[in-house]
């Protein structure tokens, strides 16, 4: 009787246990969701507006966070601390996933949602062949210039042509074209131009050296041309003043150059003659993550949230608002997103344009290009033996990661 008893209030404990574990959320926290992000209002009032018709019974709180990585890194996967979703560009993927706070994405979607989504777009979203993001809108550098000074027939179609047209054209405080030729980020595109990369998907750094050795030294005749100091805000302001007659710059410079009255005009990439491969910028892709917690605890609300985030409709909305070049193709159907110079020279750029890397590897690559380009350009060093030092830096910091 006594083991009767015993089995009998065990078998009772276990299946408490389990009821707990089972217990759902207070109905008002499981249609809440917290979402952080970093974006400009233009893009935050455009999603508040587009949730509340599309999803009212659902509470979406938008929080803002101007240090959103080391914020989710402190707080990792507490459900008490920690945002069940963020919106983020996907290069910082590969972190978040290897700290294990990511939840896959394509199982919280509907099948056949992503068939329409431009192929770069969930390239960048992968890691490690699992997506782990739902791309919403992304962003490429640009070629611009001033109509005003460049004419359309002028606008170089190869890299030769368009140092023909800054020795032709700089001299008395005019620059026939400026960029920020010692930043990792705008670099990259002159290194995928002859074929090279800063790191391959596996970590490994420099994978083609000669093709990074011949890019530096092709494009140093571009930088005696341009500016010693080249940093974003000289960019911009020799742009904006009318100094400079072009640049490549990002889409976030189209709003001040047509406040600044400029005649702007963007054309394609130039390409680089001896390859034939046009100038590739890196891509960043702007979309919404899910945490585990939440994929577990609010799997109906996260479900019903990304379903009607793959509706174009939304990244319409996005285009027009803020000039963000939509991750779902359906939206380019549209004619008020057609008629966009803005968003449609994204979407050609996207073509070439290759996905930053979302590996964790990349976080050290930024400085060691950043200190190569350094040496290189602004300090005059020999190329060889400024790239033998970053390829052995990169190295020596990446083994340090394992």
């Amino acid at each position: 009787m006594k083991r009767l008893l015993s089995i009998l209030l065990c078998a009772c404990l276990l299946l408490s246990l389990a009821a707990c574990g089972e217990q759902t959320l207070d109905p008002d926290e499981a249609n809440k969701l917290v979402i952080w992000h970093d974006k400009e209002d233009a893009v935050i009032a455009a999603l508040e507006s587009y949730l509340a018709t599309a999803v009212p019974d659902l509470e979406v709180v938008f929080e803002k966070k101007t240090s959103l990585t080391d914020s989710l890194k402190l707080v990792g996967n507490d459900p008490s601390a920690a945002p069940d979703m963020f919106i983020f560009a996907h290069d910082k993927i590969g972190v978040f996933a290897e700290m294990g706070i990511l939840a896959p994405i394509e199982s919280l979607l509907e099948e056949g949602a992503l068939e329409n989504y431009l192929p770069m777009t969930l390239e960048a979203a992968t890691y490690k062949d699992t997506l782990y993001q739902l791309p919403l809108y992304f962003e490429t550098l640009l070629f611009m210039y001033n109509h005003r000074y460049m004419q359309d027939e002028e606008v170089p179609t190869t890299t030769d042509e368009l140092l023909a047209y800054m020795e032709n054209n700089t001299g008395r405080g005019r620059y026939g074209f400026v960029e920020q030729h010692s930043t990792a980020y705008y670099s990259a595109a002159w290194i995928h131009g002859f074929g090279g990369s800063i790191i391959d998907d596996t970590g490994v750094p420099f994978p083609d050296a000669q093709a990074v050795k011949d890019a530096l030294n092709y494009h140093s005749q571009f930088v005696a041309l341009m500016p010693g100091e080249t940093e974003y805000n000289t960019v911009n302001t020799l742009f904006l003043e009318g100094k400079a007659d072009a640049t490549i710059g990002g889409p976030w410079m189209v709003p001040s150059a047509r406040a600044a009255e400029i005649d702007l005009g963007i054309a394609p990439m130039p390409t680089v003659d001896s390859t034939g491969k046009a100038l590739a910028p890196y891509s960043g892709v702007q979309g919404i993550h899910v945490l585990n917690f939440a994929a577990e605890q609010k799997t109906e609300a996260v479900k019903k949230l990304l379903s009607v985030l793959t509706a174009p409709t939304i990244g319409i909305d996005l285009a027009l608002a803020s000039g963000c070049a939509p991750a779902n193709s359906l939206c380019y159907d549209d004619e008020r997103v057609a008629n966009d110079e803005l968003v449609q020279s994204m979407r050609t750029t996207a073509e070439i344009a290759v996905p930053m890397p979302n590996i964790p590897e990349m976080d050290v690559m930024w400085t060691v290009v950043g200190n190569l380009l350094t040496d290189v350009n602004l300090s005059g060093k020999d190329i060889d033996d400024s790239f033998d030092a970053a390829l052995a830096q990169a190295n020596q910091l990446i083994d340090a990661m394992k």
